[in-house]
């Protein structure tokens, strides 16, 4: 009997420790603003890419990042017509030859989500990529390649 209660509870504990999907703009913030951890995973392939300010095929590639520092902007506040939310990260990587790879991501109210990804050169900080993935948040009932997720 003690046997089954424990794995109960374990299967209980399992279920309560699993990211919650974050569905839309307003969930992000209300995470946000408790405190907890939010992360994105966005599958490139199914975005809209733009690259050297062209359109492009984006690869069938899959990324991830957390958002722990972003900032808030309320609409208007900055001559922005709706709320957004943005944050960033830069990474040293490898690719057979160091590159800062910078990602910057902007949620906004209606749920559209801008990735940027750059390499810059670590001696020079000459920009040696920049593409734009465009997507919305995937709320379960659309394609949107942005799943936003909190602990």
């Amino acid at each position: 009997m003690k046997k089954i209660i424990i794995v109960a509870i374990l299967i209980i504990a399992c279920g309560l420790l699993q990211a919650k999907q974050i569905k839309n703009f307003d969930e992000l913030m209300e995470a946000l603003r408790q405190g907890e951890d939010a992360s994105l995973v966005i599958e490139y392939g199914n975005c809209k890419l733009i690259s050297d300010n062209e359109e492009s095929t984006a690869p069938n590639a899959i990324g991830g990042m957390p958002i722990d520092v972003w900032e808030y902007f309320a609409p208007i506040s900055i001559g922005n017509p709706q709320a957004f939310v943005v944050c960033s990260q830069t990474k040293l990587i490898n690719l057979g030859g160091f590159v800062y790879n910078y990602a910057k991501l902007k949620i906004s109210a209606d749920n559209s989500v801008v990735l940027t990804a750059q390499y810059v050169l670590p001696d020079s900080f000459e920009l040696d990529m920049n593409e734009k993935f465009f997507t919305i948040i995937n709320d379960c009932k659309n394609d949107g390649a942005a799943f936003l997720y909190s602990d």
